[in-house]
């Protein structure tokens, strides 16, 4: 028989039952179309991530106390023993480290910031006058912490622009007074909006000279002198000098903590930090996939049910064909290719309904969060294969048991 003929009968058979035959599309259908969604917001999510992070500097370098293996990678965070605020400036000396263009380190605490009725649990950042450049906060109003202030340990405050609009509203907060841990402190500036992203942080948080948490905030202090940090953000010359910045960092401090042995710091870069987040969302995304997937292999099993209900109902036909001189592969083509048909119309419809789904995503809020898609023709590509994959895996057994029909049997068939 010939196979355009054959194709042709199967089209037929398929628009013979138009309703089964719709019901069994709509299975592939919203299987492909969960897969391109759910696997489209999944990349645009890690799109997002990625995002924002190289946002905060591609030429930053962070510095932490604790060995890497105490924290991965990130370090021993949690402590504040082994760096500080003299470490962090010794790494400006261009002797020691010549690729270090400014350092900004960092001392953080929780704190509830009250004015008047209004209040605010927060994080309170310590920081130098450097740190507005180097993590590229600019001020909307007033002005950033100083140098005086941080000397002098005075009780002066840096509001994010969500944490002024919480406890002022739309009044300019700039020289009133709010209190931190039941300690009164005069506002001296509020940071521009950042909106979200990793920068956005920024806007739930109040700057500090990070003299004043050290000895008015922190929960508690080390023994040794100077002031302890929890972070100490480098800023390098350049994108081609992070290697040699991260060696030069790591030599001065080993030659200030007289260190022979493991070190008691780790340096991290937004490089490393990529590529952690990474592995994670790219685990994320799969999931998301295989979430997806599942909804697919249940409308294959829908294939092969309407496949098996198919070839019960045709039996007398099959005897007919069989007996006109059809051979068995004549058979098993026509019927694959109904299985196949109904998957590849599906997953073609599917991947329609998936751009559809993905653009009405776009850019809708959930939450405090936009959520964003980001579609690739190579998941569209994978779920038309997949989807026609599943056609014939679950239309062949059908197929066989059609073919393997004896045609005197099936003629006798009721």
């Amino acid at each position: 028989m010939n196979p355009l003929t054959t194709l042709r009968t199967s089209l037929s058979s398929l628009g013979a039952n138009k309703l089964r035959s719709g019901l069994t599309l709509l299975g592939i259908i919203i299987g492909v179309a969960a897969v391109i969604s759910l696997m489209g917001i999944g990349r645009g999510a890690q799109r997002t991530i990625t995002a924002n992070i190289e946002a905060l500097g591609t030429n930053l370098l962070f510095v932490r106390p604790g060995a890497a293996s105490q924290g991965g990678v990130f370090g021993g965070q949690g402590s504040a023993s082994s760096l500080t605020l003299d470490d962090a400036y010794s790494l400006v000396d261009t002797g020691y480290a010549p690729s270090v263009a400014a350092v900004a380190p960092e001392l953080r605490a929780s704190g509830q910031v009250v004015a008047g009725s209004k209040n605010a649990f927060t994080q309170v950042i310590g920081v130098t006058p450097e740190y507005q450049f180097v993590r590229n906060v600019p001020v909307a109003s007033g002005g950033f912490v100083t140098w005086g202030q941080v000397n002098n340990v005075s009780d002066v405050a840096v509001l994010g622009s969500r944490v002024s609009e919480t406890l002022f509203g739309f009044r300019d907060p700039v020289g009133q007074t709010v209190r931190i841990n039941g300690r009164q402190f005069t506002v001296v500036g509020v940071l521009k909006s950042m909106g979200g992203g990793a920068q956005g942080l920024f806007d739930d948080q109040v700057l500090v000279p990070i003299t004043t948490v050290y000895y008015r905030l922190a929960s508690q202090r080390t023994a040794q002198g100077g002031v302890n940090v929890q972070t100490v953000n480098v800023q390098v010359r350049s994108e081609d000098a992070m290697d040699d910045a991260v060696q030069e960092i790591a030599t001065a401090l080993r030659l200030r903590h007289r260190i022979t042995d493991d070190d008691d710091f780790t340096v991290t870069s937004q490089q490393a930090t990529l590529e952690t987040l990474e592995q994670t969302t790219n685990t994320f995304v799969v999931f998301l996939g295989a979430i997806a997937g599942i909804s697919l292999l249940v409308g294959g099993i829908g294939i092969m049910n309407i496949m098996l209900v198919s070839v019960t109902e045709r039996t007398r036909e099959i005897g007919i064909r069989k007996a006109m001189g059809a051979k068995r592969r004549d058979i098993l083509f026509q019927f694959v290719s109904e299985a196949t048909f109904l998957s590849l119309g599906g997953g073609g419809a599917g991947v329609l309904l998936g751009l559809a789904l993905s653009s009405l995503i776009d850019g809708r809020s959930l939450g405090n969060q936009t959520l964003r898609t980001a579609f690739s023709g190579d998941i569209a590509v994978l779920a038309l294969v997949v989807s026609a994959a599943i056609g014939l895996f679950f239309g062949i057994y059908p197929a066989f048991r059609a073919a393997r029909l004896h045609p005197i049997e099936a003629l006798r068939y009721e």
